[in-house]
């Protein structure tokens, strides 16, 4: 049958597809729109099979606040390309994903996938972006986090994002301190909020390595492990967030700086997600 402009046109402007991806839609339908938007969603899952391989470096970080700031979320959808990250339907699709998210708080990424974003699911409408923006698109990370106050921080590429907890508030307005602290994971990527927070498998790395770097420096056998301490304590001072030198003033250690805005304000957890 004649599939018509017009007709090619609304089913555009229903799905997004490509006019001449709609116009065979269309066709192989027999201009029935439902079934239309049905063989685009399977040309979509195809594309997405096939690409299934693919690299996604690229893309974009999501965050949603709660209204009272002690909740948040966190939400990573990823492409192959720079390009595609600007897209105006890639980002209408993130927001709406991450709007999903917020309110339904899912528990990991594979609940978040099986979330209804209308009459689809989260899943479903990623694979049917697929088809429409042609390459692959997926949801790399999901964070959530909560405290007396949650402050959240996009970098300006849009790919790092991060989330942290503040306890010890009372009452006071933080967050510009919340935005500092935030700011620091981002630049320095600590490992934990504090030593108790460390991996014991890192630490017992940490301690191998300091051992090593003793004994080709000739030290004696009996003093490794002194040395191999002292050395334990400089990675924590470094790599663990409260005591790392805060970035505007290395002068002060992140828990001194908090300390200075509300005595007792500190951190209780953070999240730090990259799209690399």
């Amino acid at each position: 049958m004649a599939i018509t402009a017009q007709e090619v046109n609304k089913l555009r402007q229903m799905t997004g597809a490509g006019m001449m991806d709609c116009k065979k839609a269309l066709v192989e339908a027999d201009g029935d729109f439902d079934k239309a938007i049905e063989v685009l969603r399977k040309k979509g899952q195809k594309l997405s099979e096939k690409r299934a391989d693919r690299a996604t470096n690229e893309g974009s970080v999501y965050v949603r606040t709660s209204e009272d700031g002690s909740e948040a979320i966190l939400v990573t959808l990823t492409c192959e390309t720079d390009f595609v990250a600007k897209n105006a339907d890639f980002q209408s699709l993130g927001n709406e994903i991450a709007d999903a998210a917020m309110a339904s708080k899912p528990a990991d990424v594979a609940a978040l996938k099986a979330l209804s974003l209308g009459e689809q699911t989260v899943h479903e409408k990623v694979t049917e972006y697929v088809g429409k923006i042609g390459e692959k698109l997926d949801i790399t990370k999901y964070e959530i986090l909560s405290g007396d106050q949650v402050v959240s921080y996009i970098h300006s590429t849009g790919k790092l994002g991060v989330l942290v907890a503040l306890k010890g508030v009372n009452g006071a307005d933080v967050s510009e301190a919340g935005k500092d602290v935030a700011m620091q994971i981002a630049a320095m990527s600590p490992v934990a909020v504090d030593k108790d927070g460390v991996d014991s498998t890192v630490v017992e790395k940490e301690i191998e390595i300091g051992k090593d770097q003793a004994r080709q420096e000739g030290k004696p056998e009996a003093m490794l492990e002194k040395i191999a301490m002292g050395k334990l304590n400089k990675f924590y001072k470094d790599n663990t967030l409260l005591s790392q030198a805060f970035v505007k003033n290395p002068k002060q250690s992140i828990q001194q700086y908090l300390d200075s805005v509300t005595k007792g304000l500190t951190v209780s957890d953070f999240k730090r997600v990259a799209i690399v």
